[in-house]
């Protein structure tokens, strides 16, 4: 089985919020994904020519049955937790995307 990555991608209205956002990430979030069955995490201030604050979140789960534990046993209470820290911030959008890894390959996996 192939790893799966979750990624998130938060648009924030400026520097307050983006140093916010970042603070709760890596102070309880990141763990929080890594403790529900995360393997690895990455967070990144994406660069932009536009002047847009975005703050990406990668995690990397092992396998689609642990990612699928995530969501079901994890993700609505993480999830509820930033809508209520950040919801009613204005300008604050976020993306989720979700992808199955195929490289590198450990050589356990069928081909794609």
């Amino acid at each position: 089985m192939r790893p799966i990555c979750y990624i998130v991608c938060a648009t924030l209205p400026g520097e307050d919020a983006a140093r916010e956002y970042v603070e709760w990430l890596v102070n309880g979030h990141v763990q929080a994904v890594m403790a529900g069955g995360a393997c690895e995490a990455r967070v990144v201030r994406l660069e932009s020519e536009t002047g847009t604050t975005r703050i990406e979140s990668a995690y990397l789960f092992p396998d689609r049955a642990s990612f699928e534990t995530y969501l079901s046993d994890h993700a609505p209470e993480l999830r509820a937790q930033g809508l209520a820290r950040f919801g009613s911030t204005p300008g604050i959008a976020f993306e989720r995307r979700v992808g199955t890894v195929l490289f590198p390959d450990d050589g356990s996996s069928p081909a794609p």
